[in-house]
């Protein structure tokens, strides 16, 4: 079997154009797709048709309850910034990818999974990167049987969304909350160099223009301010810290993917920072409370939104989630959803960049 620096190599003898422009009203012309890879940040109700013993608590109320007005399985009480990018596309939300039924393809598909981590040990139990690349070659063949050379356009004009990190690290602290400064860069390292990887398989899959979230404050949840209390209530740094090295690797990483990878676009949203924003001045954003979830029990309504895995903690839920930053103890609001979504949409250089998702979709391969 060739290697994949075989089948990079004879890629890069393909030469492509590309040129980007903030999407308008031509960017319609060509038929758009949007492709989803991720955590629970971005899970649309994957998890749920996993054979587990505990279900999920968001397919229980009160997620759901704003958009959906039922549980779907995502994290929030509504919709997730991949809906928010899909719907500013001009594209139908996606359904989860393991969703039984027919799947338009040509729309794209969404494989994130809630707990999934871009090494395959993190959290066996879910869907993780490697699995997730598996099912996209599957999604990539059956678009070959039903477009035949069509497809190498879906695919090149296509859009590819990552938010894929933060469990690695919240893992490796649970699991080590001493670990050393010198592993923890070794542990990046081997993090950035895995999603690495699977950027160049959906390059020499057709894949050309990537969109990241970048990891956020991770210290910063409600879940992480119980488990880590701080002198003021403050973040857990450690897990943040690793989050910020994670986030300045991945910059490195994505320059230089564009630089060896012809017609290779990147968007790099900083999650990191607009979310940290949101938590310390939520009045800024008008919202009433940054630190606390509105959906939980205990310290800062941490765990237990839904009933929690077990499905019998009692839990509290507050009146308006529109004025809150989280929704339960480790996922946002469907309102800090859409300002998030916005910004990757058409935020600035500064916030989103060097392209927005804006201008990716209108970018022509």
């Amino acid at each position: 079997m060739a290697s994949l620096s075989s089948l990079l190599c004879a890629v890069l003898f393909i030469h492509s154009t590309v040129s980007c422009y903030a999407a308008g009203p031509n960017h319609k012309k060509k038929h758009l797709a949007l492709f989803v890879f991720g955590d629970s940040l971005f899970d649309p109700g994957n998890n749920q048709y996993l054979s587990r013993s505990i279900r999920e608590p968001s397919t229980k109320w009160p997620y759901g309850e704003t958009y959906f007005k039922h549980p779907t399985g995502r994290f929030s009480d509504g919709r997730l910034v991949p809906d928010f990018i899909a719907q500013f596309a001009n594209l139908p939300i996606l359904p989860p990818y393991l969703q039984n039924g027919d799947h338009q393809f040509t729309n794209g598909a969404n494989f994130a999974s809630a707990g999934a981590g871009v090494l395959a040990h993190t959290n066996p139990k879910v869907i993780n990167l490697p699995t997730q690349l598996s099912y996209f070659k599957a999604v990539v063949k059956s678009l070959k049987n039903e477009l035949g050379d069509k497809k190498a356009k879906v695919l090149s004009n296509a859009v590819y969304l990552f938010s894929m990190g933060g469990n690695d690290y919240i893992g490796l602290h649970y699991q080590n909350p001493n670990v050393t400064q010198s592993y923890q860069t070794q542990y990046v390292k081997m993090v950035i160099g895995n999603l690495t990887n699977t950027l160049k398989e959906v390059y020499i899959l057709g894949g050309r223009k990537i969109a990241f979230q970048n990891a956020g404050p991770l210290g910063c949840t409600p879940n992480d301010r119980a488990r880590n209390a701080q002198p003021g209530g403050g973040c857990a740094e450690v897990v943040s810290a690793m989050a910020r090295q994670h986030n300045r690797a991945l910059s490195v990483a994505l320059k230089k993917l564009e630089s060896t990878l012809p017609g290779f676009k990147y968007s790099t949203f900083n999650y990191y920072n607009a979310l940290l924003g949101r938590v310390n001045k939520p009045s800024k954003y008008e919202f009433k409370e940054g630190k606390v979830a509105c959906c939980g029990n205990g310290a800062y309504r941490a765990s237990g939104c839904g009933g929690g895995f077990s499905g019998k903690e009692k839990f509290e839920v507050c009146s308006n989630p529109a004025e809150y930053v989280w929704f339960d103890g480790a996922h946002t609001t469907e309102r800090a959803n859409r300002q998030l979504a916005e910004l990757m949409w058409n935020g600035p250089p500064t916030i989103t960049g060097p392209y927005n998702v804006k201008q990716l979709f209108g970018c022509t391969i």
